[in-house]
């Protein structure tokens, strides 16, 4: 027997959309909890659409959320709310969101011991495991130029160090949980710090001002020193 085709006129699967206020002019849109490109994109899709609306003055996307704010004097919670459900339930575009980057890592950090330690793996192994994937720019913030890039192979998921560094070097290419970063900026952190790049992150005469913008893909390759 030949494999059944699909209805054409089969509804689609309801998307769940969580809506939640932020003070008088503002919602939360939670389209899930997983960190996952398919989520990311959806809500890249789905910040371009409000974005398009009158009464919205801003729709921020992030890793499976979309931050927006509207005018109250234009619409209420409740009809944003119903806004952002139905435009969510659109299928987003099959290309790629972003822009593809490719970035030399010199594969020396701080942490890079201590860390395959942990993962009872070798240096080697750790740099074909961190230059494997094609990273997804979930989230830009924490500081000026940073993005958030996942997710990492599982082989390398760790959670953050116990006690953060006062001060990491700009360029340092770090890991936590699922996700990798580079430090565009002197600062704070609390991630492992497994290598370093010399490409800048952060570009003040530029706009916007970081090299990454969400929904990016990031791709690193080993380099030397």
């Amino acid at each position: 027997m030949p494999p059944r085709r699909s209805d054409p006129a089969r509804p689609r699967p309801r998307v769940k959309v969580r809506v939640e206020p932020l003070g008088e002019s503002a919602v939360l849109a939670e389209l899930g909890t997983r960190l996952d490109t398919a989520l990311n994109t959806r809500a890249i899709a789905l910040a371009a659409a409000l974005k398009k609306r009158r009464d919205v003055r801003q729709a921020l996307a992030a890793h499976s959320s979309v931050t927006v704010q509207f005018n109250p004097e234009q619409v209420t919670h409740e009809t944003i709310a119903a806004a952002i459900r139905r435009l969510a339930t659109r299928r987003p575009p099959v290309e790629e969101p972003g822009r593809l980057h490719r970035i030399p890592v010199v594969y020396d950090g701080a942490d890079l011991e201590m860390v395959c330690a942990q993962l009872q793996i070798s240096p080697a192994r750790l740099t074909e495991l961190h230059c494997r994937p094609i990273y997804r720019a979930f989230l830009v913030g924490f500081v000026p130029g940073w993005a958030y890039l996942g997710p990492v192979p599982d082989e390398l998921v760790l959670p953050r160090r116990v006690v953060p560094r006062t001060q990491v070097p700009a360029g340092a290419v770090a890991i936590a949980g699922q996700q990798t970063g580079i430090y565009p900026l002197a600062s704070p952190g609390g991630w492992h710090l497994i290598g370093r790049t010399s490409v800048r992150l952060f570009l003040p005469d530029s706009d916007p001002p970081s090299l990454f913008r969400v929904g990016d893909r990031v791709k690193f390759f080993a380099a030397q020193a």
